[in-house]
């Protein structure tokens, strides 16, 4: 009897803290990057951050939308894939425009073919329509390359999970790649740390933040229920992240 007097307060008070984790779902994984892109701007040097972070978190969530029309899930985890394209879409910029107005002589390269005012003095020499030369592909001159990256494999992808959709194996294998993709987003940093020796430049906020926002999304996939698939990312993901924060190589 008490504990149906106290209704009128425990309904809106769960509903507050559904709305509260629903929000937190959808904007707190964009939160730690915020501390990175302060530092980009204010050093002007994005030698620190490994922009292959950028192409992992934006190809697990393309993915992960494409999975969402297979296999209906939660809107705020639909929502906060969006959020997070955006956010890396935005990284990109950053580091890009950084990057180019740090190396004013180094040779500009293209996703796609592309005629200057240079090139129109000086024939270019003969190249493929796109640049996928391994030592170039995803460290473009331009921003709008690595959007049209993006989209053209947003395109690809799109059209064959259209074609597959009606086929379980192939959503379910869908959901698995993209969740195994996100799990690996600490991958392209430490191998970068590793390779240089030096974790200057890199936010060590940002680290911590993944560890700790790591572990509240797996205790929300497992609470609400999501596909498998996310519980498993999840779970794979937060030692990933622990490793990159205990992994301080020397500077070189």
């Amino acid at each position: 009897m008490e504990a149906e007097g106290l209704d009128w307060l425990l309904v809106p008070l769960h509903q507050l803290v559904s709305w509260g984790a629903a929000g937190a779902m959808v904007f707190g994984g964009v939160v730690p990057y915020i501390p990175q892109y302060r530092d980009i701007r204010r050093t002007q040097n994005a030698e620190g951050f490994s922009t292959y972070v950028c192409l992992v978190l934006l190809v697990a969530n393309i993915l992960r939308i494409l999975f969402w029309f297979g296999r209906h899930f939660e809107s705020p985890l639909l929502w906060q894939s969006i959020v997070m394209i955006l956010t890396m879409l935005l990284m990109l910029k950053l580091c890009t425009e950084v990057r180019v107005t740090n190396e004013l002589n180094v040779k500009r390269r293209f996703f796609a073919a592309a005629d200057t005012q240079d090139e129109a003095i000086k024939p270019p020499p003969r190249r493929s329509y796109l640049d996928f030369d391994p030592r170039h592909f995803w460290h473009w001159s331009s921003f709008g390359d690595y959007v049209q990256c993006v989209v053209a494999f947003t395109g690809v992808a799109g059209y064959i999970t259209y074609l597959s959709i009606d086929s379980a194996l192939f959503v379910e294998t869908l959901g698995f790649l993209a969740v195994l993709t996100e799990a690996m987003l600490g991958v392209p940093q430490l191998y970068r740390n590793y390779r240089h020796q030096s974790t200057e430049g890199m936010s060590i906020k940002m680290v911590f933040m993944w560890t700790s926002g790591d572990a509240f999304k797996t205790a929300y996939f497992l609470l609400n229920g999501a596909p498998l698939q996310f519980s498993v990312c999840g779970l794979l993901q937060t030692p990933v992240c622990s490793l990159e924060r205990a992994h301080k190589p020397r500077k070189g």
